[in-house]
């Protein structure tokens, strides 16, 4: 076969092409000479020559095949791997058959070897690196599908290789012949990438392939222009192929501005539409009564005199205010008035229409009129009637008022014009005084009683004189005398009689009422006087008398109440005393206990089977299933509760660790820890039985909301936790393995520590270091602090750190701390100063306590007394709230430190490769 022939077909080639790819090198390229490195000089051969468009072809031949022992190598330039990390080699060859070639030894090869080297720069020589596979790295002997003979010629094969890792600035690739007879036509080297795209109104940048062919390559995207997240983290997947896949997160329009150009772009409303929210909606045009000339708007404007109450949405048409009602008809009963009308004409294109009642008092002169007093009673109410009607009492005899009816609607208070009304003005008839208020006794003999009383409170006219009526009590007959002021004497009284008086005002309108019956007597013997100074001493003790019998009757109820405690619940709250000093209360290990059913009794209360439902199975616990049930106690209300079960062929190990938790939850009594109703340990299986939480745990049930809580809600429920944390650490228990998971939550998202009940130890032998519960249920070290890990010194600054992890848990709705590292790279990055950023949209003052929490030195840690007074602070102040971190959610934070490089390169996974690339740039930042 003739070089010529080998040129002449050189023109059919074409690239085989796998995704999208990039060449770093192309020997087809070349214009001049290749001049590649060969070992030894009579071995390749450079050939040139021309196809048939007068392209230029560089190819390498060598045929030394009647020669045995050959070993010919040839090396080509050095070529720069622009920072990728896999390579392809598109080799072009064609090999003679040895078969077709007459008179040569057995050592006649039909393949050839490729090699590659990695350098830091173009240093390779004539002899140096040795020619021999040592340091080359071979890539893989390469064999043609076909082969030629000089009968059958125009054999060209094409093979693609791969290698990598690369960690260098650049490589050379070499060619090892053994004895073959072959030309190398040409040698591409690319690498694979996924291009540009946009996905989800998402821009994703070009991205290299991985290490490996079955890697997949994360890539971090960036909203388009006048778009926002909906949901983050926003990535895809670049595979082996140069293809995207595994879209995660979207973006949508922001208000204001609809998709475009097939999803690719947000544009701006035109003039005269709108798009009051962020999504994949498109403009719509102005609602009646609104409208804007500005391009991008996400509100349009109410025209003058019409507008939108703050329930209305921006969606909804502007309206305005309603008329005056109509057909206004009053009715006048003495001094009382009632009034009735008819809907206005225009509802102002709203159906949320009230009345409002305004009553004034007028001159009969003419004058200005002003508002009632405020003991004139307006029925059903004065403001927001839905009714038509209403009714107005305690107004004055023979007095002129205006009654204003006022028709308000939502969006009223919008307007700064006086609401629209319809005015009715009415005069008051004549009526009798209301009932005189008080009479009392001033003065009393043997024969007489001196009288006194208040005028009523609505004479309603000129009081022309008072009848007083009084009988001996007991008797039906009375007798009445007149007086024409507030005082009286009634004369020809029995001595030491009692008698029942009662006193009345009269005007031209008749009689009023009478006031309430009172009873004095007279005196045995005409000396003796009693006054109203005599009697104030009696009056002001019998009334502290009742107060003192009140006070008294209650606490006798309390008492009362307490003693219908049964007696073992009296028992348990006597034993406690004696381990609870005044005024403090502290945590009692009950494993000091050397009988474990002691220590259960102690702490928790007993409670009959009868009394316990269970419903269904919700779960699996470390001890057995985990149930729904029903607590039904005598004298208290049936309640939902959670039912913890010992499983069937326990061990007495077992039994004594499952009760331990229930002695250790019996002890605390707090909003913010699990409460335990008790525990059967008479029945089989063994029950322990706690309050039902409708949420489940913590990190779950923010994981399933992703989103849905403002910040004020989940700094709510931390400072829920950090309440619970504080309540325990003063009575001196340190939980050890305090994390979201261990954290549930009711249906009013009221949060509460639970999960008291693992005995934990370091595992030294692991490779992966983790804590390991006695019956082997093990938990990652993510949540633990260092001094705990290295000292196993557990206290409550390790539990303020592991608070800190569960604040980041929340802040981004249950994201795995750490994300995918291994526990191993955890414990060498914290132990390097790294920590958790801060999740998006977590504003600056909880990241900046999340690192105060996690300050190497414990003692400089905050107290959770301390974290509960802040968190309370920032509530009260949600102003602090709404400053957020500016950090890229990838990156880990450095605190004082370097992370060794060969510690970032034992982070291995993926899904962190950007993260560890950037740890070694991130800046130091000062707690």
């Amino acid at each position: 076969m003739t070089m010529d022939y080998l040129l002449s077909i050189c023109s059919l080639l074409l690239p085989v092409v796998f995704g999208v790819e990039e060449t770093l090198m192309d020997s087809k390229w070349a214009t001049t000479e290749l001049a590649w490195t060969t070992y030894p000089e009579s071995g390749w051969e450079e050939v040139s020559g021309y196809d048939d468009n007068m392209n230029p072809i560089r190819t390498y031949q060598v045929c030394n095949v009647k020669e045995p022992n050959q070993n010919n190598w040839l090396r080509s330039d050095f070529i720069p791997r622009k920072g990728v990390l896999r390579v392809y080699v598109e080799l072009k060859f064609s090999v003679r058959d040895c078969a077709s070639i007459p008179n040569i030894p057995g050592s006649c090869k039909e393949t050839f070897n490729l090699f590659y080297y990695e350098a830091e720069k173009d240093t390779a020589t004539v002899s140096s690196p040795p020619w021999r596979e040592n340091p080359y790295v071979k890539v893989d002997t390469i064999a043609p599908d076909e082969s030629f003979s000089l009968l059958v010629s125009g054999r060209v094969n094409t093979k693609v290789r791969s290698f990598g890792p690369l960690s260098k600035e650049g490589f050379y690739l070499a060619f090892q012949d053994l004895g073959a007879c072959m030309s190398l036509i040409s040698a591409r080297v690319f690498f694979k990438k996924c291009s540009t795209t946009i996905a989800s109104f998402a821009v994703f940048p070009e991205t290299a392939t991985g290490a490996e062919a079955t890697s997949l390559v994360i890539a971090s995207g960036a909203c388009v222009p006048n778009a926002a997240e909906v949901s983050v983290p926003l990535k895809l997947y670049c595979n082996g192929d140069g293809e995207w896949m595994v879209p995660v997160g979207s973006c949508t329009c922001m208000a204001g501005f609809e998709p475009a150009m097939k999803d690719t772009q947000c544009q701006a409303c035109p003039p005269g539409t709108f798009k009051s929210e962020q999504g994949q909606g498109f403009c719509s045009p102005c609602p009646p009564n609104s409208r804007t000339s500005a391009r991008a708007s996400n509100l349009c404007p109410c025209q003058n005199g019409y507008y939108r109450a703050d329930s209305d949405s921006p969606d909804s048409a502007c309206t305005t205010v309603p008329s005056a009602p109509r057909n206004v008809i009053s009715s006048v009963n003495e001094t009382s008035v009632s009034l009735e009308w008819a809907e206005p004409k225009e509802l102002g294109g709203r159906r949320d229409v009230v009345y409002n009642v305004v009553c004034k008092k007028c001159l009969h002169s003419g004058g200005a009129c002003s508002r009632c007093d405020s003991n004139v009673d307006v029925s059903p109410r004065r403001l927001g009637l839905a009714e038509r009607w209403t009714a107005l009492r305690n107004l004055q005899a023979h007095t002129r008022y205006s009654f204003e009816i006022q028709a308000v609607n939502g969006v009223s208070a919008k307007s700064l014009a006086t609401p629209n009304y319809a005015t009715v003005n009415i005069t008051t008839n004549q009526a009798a005084p209301s009932a005189v208020p008080t009479v009392l006794l001033m003065r009393a003999t043997a024969g007489t009683m001196s009288l006194s009383w208040l005028p009523p409170e609505q004479p309603n006219g000129v009081i022309l004189d008072y009848e007083i009526k009084y009988h001996e009590k007991g008797e039906a007959f009375s007798h009445t005398v007149t007086a024409q002021h507030s005082s009286a004497r009634v004369e020809g009284l029995k001595a030491g009689t009692a008698y029942t008086v009662q006193v009345r005002a009269r005007t031209v309108a008749g009689y009023g009422r009478y006031s309430f019956p009172a009873e004095f007597s007279t005196n045995e013997h005409s000396d003796p006087e009693r006054s109203v100074q005599d009697q104030l001493p009696l009056i002001v003790g019998s009334a502290t008398a009742g107060f003192v019998v009140i006070i008294a009757l209650v606490v006798i109820s309390v008492v009362c109440l307490r003693k219908q405690r049964t007696g073992s619940e009296l028992e348990y709250t006597e034993k406690l005393q004696q381990y609870v000093t005044p005024g403090v209360k502290v945590y009692i290990d009950p494993f000091t206990y050397e009988d474990p059913n002691e220590a259960v009794h102690e702490f928790a209360r007993e409670i009959d089977i009868s009394c316990v439902k269970i419903e269904e199975v919700i779960g699996a616990g470390e001890f057995g299933e985990v149930c729904r049930g029903r607590l039904k106690q005598p004298g208290r209300k049936e309640a939902a509760v959670a039912i913890k079960t010992l499983k069937a062929g326990y061990t007495e190990r077992q039994r004594r660790d499952f009760l331990g938790e229930a002695s250790i939850m019996g002890q605390f009594d707090h909003p913010n820890v699990i409460h335990l109703e008790g525990v059967l340990t008479r029945s089989c299986p063994v029950l322990i039985v706690t309050e039902f939480m409708e949420n489940g745990a913590l990190d779950s049930f923010l994981r399933m909301n992703d989103g849905r809580f403002t910040v004020t809600q989940l700094v709510g429920m931390l400072r829920g936790i950090a309440s619970g944390m504080k309540y325990l650490s003063e009575m001196n228990y340190v939980h050890r393995d305090l994390a979201a998971r261990n954290v549930l939550v009711n249906s009013n998202l009221v949060c509460k520590v639970s999960d008291f009940g693992l005995s934990r130890f370091l595992d030294d032998n692991s490779s992966d270091p983790t804590y390991t519960s006695s019956l082997g249920g093990k938990i990652p070290i993510r949540w633990t602090a260092p001094e705990a890990i290295a000292f196993r010194k557990f206290t409550s600054a390790s539990d303020v750190w592991s608070y800190g992890i569960v604040m980041w848990e929340v802040m981004s709705f249950g994201e795995r701390p750490y994300w995918d590292m291994s526990n191993q790279d955890v414990m060498n990055a914290v132990e390097q100063d790294y920590r958790l950023p801060p999740p998006m949209d977590c504003p600056t003052v909880l990241h900046q306590l999340m690192l105060e929490c996690w300050l190497k030195e414990r003692n400089q840690r905050p107290k959770f007394a301390q974290i509960v007074s802040t968190l309370d602070k920032l509530l009260r102040n949600a102003a602090s709230l709404k400053v957020v971190t500016n950090s890229h959610s990838g990156d880990l934070l450095q605190v004082g430190g370097t992370l060794p490089g060969h510690q970032r390169k034992s982070l291995t996974l993926a899904d962190t490769q950007d993260l560890r690339q950037q740890m070694s740039q991130t800046l130091p930042i000062r707690v």
